[in-house]
């Protein structure tokens, strides 16, 4: 890993892939949007690492994070993921990404697409802090705060501010990259 960039993808490939290719990055396509609100939201209480190394897990089970498959997972389908050691088996986290795959296709269906409606928490725009160390990365913002109010009024589960500002990292609607960051 170039010592110019961000410290905490560490010695692990798949992070540091992660990280120069995807984090911080704007992004507007609905299905990989979506795809980072199921992470997040698994993510809640455990390392991004281990997410990311269970990722490709994820996509085979939650069928390619295609919201319309996933709003009609039924009781079995439940039960099936619950038994899969290959992902979190948080029978809360599954049943709230079913819950969000209805509320997802709702906003698409008011607003045009999830994107249009996502990032109008930042006015369209990347919101670039200039971090110099991992400790100055914030949790939530006033952004965060008021996108997870939305959500849960919208019927979402576990998007709490935390997770959505780890979300809006995760689509480039935030730029945390330490300063001097090759990334930033």
């Amino acid at each position: 890993m170039d010592t110019n960039n961000c410290t905490w993808p560490a010695n692990d490939s798949l992070m540091i892939d992660y990280h120069n290719n995807e984090w911080g990055v704007p992004l507007h396509e609905d299905k990989k949007l979506f795809e980072f609100l199921v992470l997040d939201a698994f993510q809640a209480g455990l390392s991004w690492k281990t997410i990311l190394h269970k990722r490709e897990n994820f996509r085979l089970l939650f069928d390619g994070f295609d919201p319309e498959k996933i709003a009609l997972f039924d009781e079995n389908k439940v039960q099936q993921l619950l038994l899969d050691t290959s992902i979190i088996r948080n029978q809360s986290k599954i049943r709230a990404t079913i819950t969000n795959a209805k509320a997802f296709l709702n906003i698409q269906k008011e607003f045009g697409s999830f994107d249009k409606y996502i990032w109008q928490f930042t006015n369209g725009n990347t919101l670039t802090n200039y971090p110099k160390i991992n400790a100055e990365i914030a949790c939530n913002s006033a952004e965060s705060d008021a996108m997870s109010k939305d959500l849960i009024k919208r019927g979402f589960k576990f998007v709490g501010s935390t997770i959505c500002y780890a979300f809006m990292q995760a689509a480039g609607m935030v730029n945390d990259h330490l300063e001097g960051c090759s990334c930033k």
